[in-house]
């Protein structure tokens, strides 16, 4: 080992089904890669493919719908059909090639919509409250026990075609405001049934899922949860300030007993958060690329009109950048990951801005966690792992962590739009962003049974 250390960054992860070269995941991120019928794409092999050719021990997909109705952004892959196995089988074959593991991120938005396409545009979201989100103000209806065991099913189904195409397992997406974590907030979840009330009435809902995911594909898949630490649910000041670190240290308990195999912590009820993706929020990228979301929910046009006139951006200012007062860019959540950690035996993977090998070294060490997960920083540096493998604690051209790549997502391609780490090249920068998409796909005459429907 090094005078720092930092090997450990490279060392095996060992899970109970699932070894990891290194400590290093590409946490969940993407952009529109996919088709409107929930369809991978060459584009999303290119894009995942990058990050494994990078050096990182494992990737985490975006968030994969187990239901058309649980889409939080239409063009994104889904895994609610059969047909979609050989589909899914490809990619994971594209990121084994690199030496690289591939963990789907099972999803279900619920309330929290951002562009919900022709299939959701119309129909009320289903939540675990009546209670519309409150930052886009999506509508919404608490969903009943036949349609929550519908969308347990969903979640068993897909960890089964997961498991059919290949891939190295799963993970539940119960952080960020999505479906799961509308049942488990406190802050949220406003059910007077056996769904309600109590944590462990509120943690019912994610407890059958992994039940259901154990029954379908059996023990020896691995399966992880991506858990909240503090919600943090009071990004608009009237709203209840949501679960506890002592919450979430109990849901991970309660996990491990029902079979998973590692925690993910993530923090903040909703996202974007102020605290997740920790760094900047670019108000004035805001203003050309939000107008897509105007009629995603009730508040999208106040939400524009704010971004749109400067006079007006203080006001979102100041609501947004007050939570953040206190706490750091990089390594945001290793506090809370490390109380978890205390408190289960099986590992703890976190996310949260990091970016320099020493930070991550010094977070293992200190058991804090067993590995790191890293989106944004990897946008910029895809090949982070290596720079770090040469010597080097952080990139010659780091993150700004401005977050032009989370805000010019809902219009444009992902990838980093900071032109200053491009030397002021804009025609190099959108070269760069624009590189996943050279597909060739070869063109065809179709059927015609193939377009015409009765």
């Amino acid at each position: 080992m090094d005078a720092n250390g930092r090997e450990v960054i490279f060392s095996p992860l060992r899970f109970r089904n699932l070894e990891v070269k290194n400590r290093i995941f590409r946490s969940s991120i993407s952009g529109r890669f996919d088709n409107e019928d929930g369809s991978i794409t060459q584009t999303r092999i290119n894009w995942e493919s990058k990050f494994a050719a990078g050096g990182v021990g494992a990737i985490i997909s975006s968030y994969v719908p187990v239901m058309m109705e649980g889409r939080i952004i239409a063009g994104y892959g889904t895994v609610h059909r059969d047909a979609y196995i050989p589909l899914w089988q490809k990619l994971g074959e594209a990121v084994h090639a690199h030496g690289a593991k591939f963990i789907m991120q099972l999803s279900h938005s619920g309330r929290q919509l951002d562009l919900p396409g022709i299939h959701n545009k119309h129909r009320i979201a289903r939540s675990a409250t009546s209670t519309r989100e409150p930052i886009n103000g999506v509508p919404c209806q608490a969903m009943d026990k036949a349609e929550i065991a519908q969308v347990v099913k969903a979640f068993a189904d897909g960890a089964w075609r997961a498991r059919e195409a290949g891939l190295d397992g799963c993970e539940l997406h119960s952080a960020n405001g999505y479906l799961f974590t509308q049942f488990l907030s406190s802050g949220i979840n406003d059910r007077t049934d056996e769904y309600g009330g109590s944590l462990q009435n509120r943690a019912r809902f994610l407890l059958e899922v992994i039940d259901a995911i154990r029954h379908r594909v059996g023990r020896d898949f691995h399966l992880q949860v991506k858990l909240g630490g503090v919600d943090h649910n009071n990004v608009m000041p009237w709203d209840k300030v949501g679960n506890r670190i002592e919450d979430a240290v109990q849901i991970a308990k309660w996990c491990e007993a029902a079979g998973v195999d590692a925690i993910h912590v993530s923090s903040g009820s909703s996202f974007p958060h102020p605290l997740n993706p920790p760094g900047d929020f670019p108000l004035d990228v805001l203003s050309t690329t939000y107008d897509t979301m105007i009629t995603s929910g009730d508040f999208g046009l106040r939400n524009y009109l704010m971004f749109r006139y400067k006079l007006l951006r203080p006001i979102f200012h100041w609501i947004w950048f007050r939570l953040k007062k206190g706490h750091p860019v990089e390594g945001i959540s290793l506090e809370d990951a490390r109380l978890i950690k205390q408190s289960v035996s099986i590992p703890v993977i976190v996310t949260g801005g990091f970016q320099h090998a020493s930070v991550i070294t010094d977070a293992i060490h200190s058991g804090a966690c067993d590995g790191v997960s890293i989106a944004r920083s990897l946008i910029a540096n895809n090949d982070l792992v290596k720079i770090w493998e040469q010597g080097a604690d952080q990139p010659e051209r780091p993150c700004t962590y401005c977050n032009r790549c989370l805000v010019n997502a809902p219009k444009n391609p992902l990838g980093c739009y900071e032109v200053d780490r491009y030397d002021g090249d804009y025609d190099r920068m959108i070269q760069t962003i624009m590189s996943i998409y050279s597909t060739h796909a070869d063109l065809k005459i179709p059927a015609e049974e193939g377009l015409l429907t009765r």
